[in-house]
């Protein structure tokens, strides 16, 4: 029975950390977003197509693809239905349009690599954008059972309007590599809600390569369930002008023994003669120690390039610790534009100023693509740095 001093919780409900957030699988949950949240505050709300506040246009299921390698072994993909219960184990979503995805998703996708199983090709996961006048929802889950080793490959291509959630459930002493690849069409907008959940000694390395979408905002969030998790958060983007990329992640330390590490990187250009001449991008970064996450060693970078006039990066690091215990902790942020001193180095060696920022670009994002697995998947985020880079003037 309700009694008259009770009210319903709501997202506005008050927290003592960014990792106790008000979360919620249900829409209703959520209050429609304002332009002075905090966490909605770098994006224009009105170019989100109404995933915010419930105008979007119909609601269609994903289109999604699994490509599982010949030689794979011990892994099972498979729809499943909403409410089933290898759904939603990961992490309930914490804002509206990642509850909203949830609310909407028609179906999931489910790919599991079974105990002991040790896959080195990646299985690629690829969604394919639905188009103009329709916005699609979906949700994909990877499982990783106890001591496997597994790599997937999650792709998003084509156009439209889409929001999803993804979840990364990995066991004991189980090793994932992931990368996640926005390489939509420029006139995509895409919002994202990654939630990971670790399992003791287990090991994630979470990529996130962002260089097409109008609007693409991914929101990765990381717990960790027992000692000896070890989680790798890389990310590389490329803002053009009229594109707004958002990385918005939280790490929770939660219990002791554990490492994490983030290092994102981005580049923004922009054409003053486009009719949206401005490129920009915005990058969060919480970590959390809690007070029981003793011998803790954490640390986290973001660092951007300016190439143009136009361009700006939001860079915000947060660290958040609430024990002394620990074995290290730190962050860094930079915004600015080139060296000049390493342009002049390059040029007194005969190499002429636009090709000197080419090559010291490529030396900027090979820190973070050097060290995905797949070499594949580094060549061709290496061809694409390049393609960006053909239009960088000296």
């Amino acid at each position: 029975m309700t009694t008259a001093t009770e009210q319903t919780v709501k997202n506005a409900t008050p927290h003592n950390t960014k990792g106790d957030v008000f979360s919620s699988f249900d829409v209703e949950d959520f209050d429609i977003p304002r332009g002075r949240d905090e966490v909605w505050r770098f994006v224009s709300l009105r170019r989100l197509r109404g995933l915010h506040n419930g105008t979007f246009a119909e609601a269609v299921e994903q289109d999604v693809t699994v490509d599982v390698p010949g030689d794979a072994t011990g892994v099972t993909t498979e729809t499943l239905q909403p409410g089933d219960e290898r759904l939603g184990r990961a992490g309930a979503p914490t804002d509206r349009v990642a509850a909203q995805a949830w609310t909407s998703m028609p179906s999931a996708q489910y790919v599991a690599f079974e105990k002991d199983s040790v896959n080195a090709e990646p299985v690629t996961v690829t969604i394919t954008g639905k188009g103009e006048g329709v916005t699609s929802f979906g949700a994909t889950v990877i499982e990783v059972g106890d001591h496997a080793d597994a790599t997937v490959a999650l792709r998003y291509r084509g156009s439209g309007t889409h929001a999803d959630n993804v979840e990364f459930v990995i066991g004991d002493n189980a090793r994932l590599t992931v990368v996640v690849d926005a390489d939509w069409e420029n006139d995509a907008v895409h919002l994202s809600g990654q939630h990971a959940r670790l399992g003791r000694d287990s090991v994630l390395r979470h990529n996130v390569a962002t260089f097409g979408g109008e609007v693409v905002r991914i929101v990765p969030r990381v717990k960790f369930t027992a000692p000896g998790g070890d989680a790798e958060l890389l990310g590389v983007y490329f803002a053009d002008d009229g594109q707004y990329f958002e990385n918005r992640m939280l790490v929770d330390h939660a219990v002791p023994n554990c490492r994490s590490n983030v290092m994102y990187k981005g580049a923004l250009q922009a054409d003053p003669d486009s009719d949206r001449p401005e490129a920009r991008t915005c990058w969060v970064g919480d970590v959390l120690i809690r007070a029981n996450a003793q011998n803790t060693d954490t640390y986290e970078v973001n660092r951007n390039l300016l190439l143009t006039d136009g361009a700006r990066a939001d860079a915000i690091p947060n660290l958040e610790i609430e024990t002394g215990e620990i074995a290290g902790a730190g962050h860094a942020a930079t915004v600015g534009r080139f060296d000049d001193e390493q342009v002049f180095y390059l040029m007194a060696r005969g190499i002429p100023e636009a090709e000197a920022r080419r090559l010291i670009i490529r030396g900027f994002f090979s820190e973070v693509i050097n060290r995905i697995p797949v070499e594949s998947i580094r060549e061709e985020l290496e061809t694409r740095v390049s393609t960006e880079l053909e239009s960088v003037s000296a």
